[in-house]
């Protein structure tokens, strides 16, 4: 038969004072812990400092604020890459006449209110399709009143279009179904693919898969009780090195040693100083016996 395998001493169990409590609380383990604290700070700071590198943002990320020509920058029919998305474009076009409508729950500087949005015809010898928010407004009856007004016209916003217009492209937003409250055409999201579908003119062959917030319109916007949109670049790309993270965690595991260090410490000065009793209880214990067994024989021999 195999023998049972033999169980792992356990740990000494001291009671009595002095307690692991009484022992850190001297003078001399209370200096210890300072000094053990400030060795874990030092750590800590290190950690602090590679995970602030761990995080890099990419400063050699293509200029979004330098405007570029719309075709150039992310040509229709094309999906919207990242060096396209929130970047300013520059695009020349006619309105078609009858397509500018509402789109709801729109926040601008923290209020929410409605986008009188627009389907833009780009020139050139390749017109193409693009969905185009042209102002902002707090007001739900102003909005579609404007709206009313721009489809009534045969050129609508022919002074925004006599020059070029730039704006911030922006990538297309997720479609949201409207609510029972809402008219089934209604629109909360900005989504050019379903606004094709409610586009009275015939689309062209190419559409953007984007769209575009018009910028440097207030002179006109006004007259049509709009406000200009607010957009803002997107930020920049950051990059995480594991290399840092790793360095930040070890140091991290390095602060909590060093705690665990002291209260190792603490202990074992606990269980010297108990071991250093036992001692002495045996010594004394050995001094006592002869003197006990001699007084014993001398009262045997009294007896006899």
């Amino acid at each position: 038969m195999s023998e049972p395998a033999a169980k792992k001493p356990r740990r000494p169990q001291y009671q009595g004072d002095p307690t692991v409590r009484q022992i850190m609380l001297r003078p001399k383990w209370l200096l210890a812990l300072l000094g053990f604290l400030a060795v874990a700070a030092a750590f800590a700071g290190l950690a602090q400092w590679q995970l602030s590198h761990a995080v890099r943002i990419n400063t050699e990320a293509p200029d979004s604020e330098t405007p570029a020509p719309l075709e150039t920058l992310n040509p229709p029919g094309t999906a919207i890459s990242d060096t396209a998305a929130g970047y300013l474009a520059e695009v020349s076009g006619s309105w078609a006449a009858g397509d500018f409508s509402v789109v709801s729950e729109r926040a601008n500087q923290g209020e929410t209110g409605y986008w009188v949005v627009g389907h833009l015809v780009t020139g050139g010898a390749d017109p193409a399709d693009l969905a185009v928010a042209i102002g902002w407004t707090a007001d739900g009856e102003r909005s579609h009143e404007t709206v009313s007004r721009l489809n009534a016209e045969a050129d609508p916003l022919a002074e925004i279009t006599a020059n070029p217009l730039l704006g911030r492209y922006n990538p297309t937003e997720a479609a949201k179904i409207p609510d029972g409250s809402q008219p089934p055409n209604s629109m909360s999201t900005m989504v050019p693919s379903q606004l094709l579908n409610l586009w009275q003119q015939q689309p062209q062959e190419r559409v953007y898969a984007g769209f575009l917030v018009l910028h440097d319109t207030a002179s006109q916007l006004p007259a049509y009780q709009l406000q200009q949109i607010d957009s803002v670049p997107p930020k920049a790309p950051e990059t995480l090195n594991l290399l840092n993270l790793f360095y930040a965690i070890e140091w991290v595991v390095f602060a909590g040693f060093a705690i665990y260090f002291w209260v190792r410490l603490c202990r074992d000065a606990w269980e010297k100083e108990h071991e250093l009793k036992e001692l002495r209880a045996a010594g004394d214990s050995d001094e006592t016996l002869p003197e006990q067994n001699s007084a014993t024989a001398r009262k045997n021999s009294k007896e006899q």
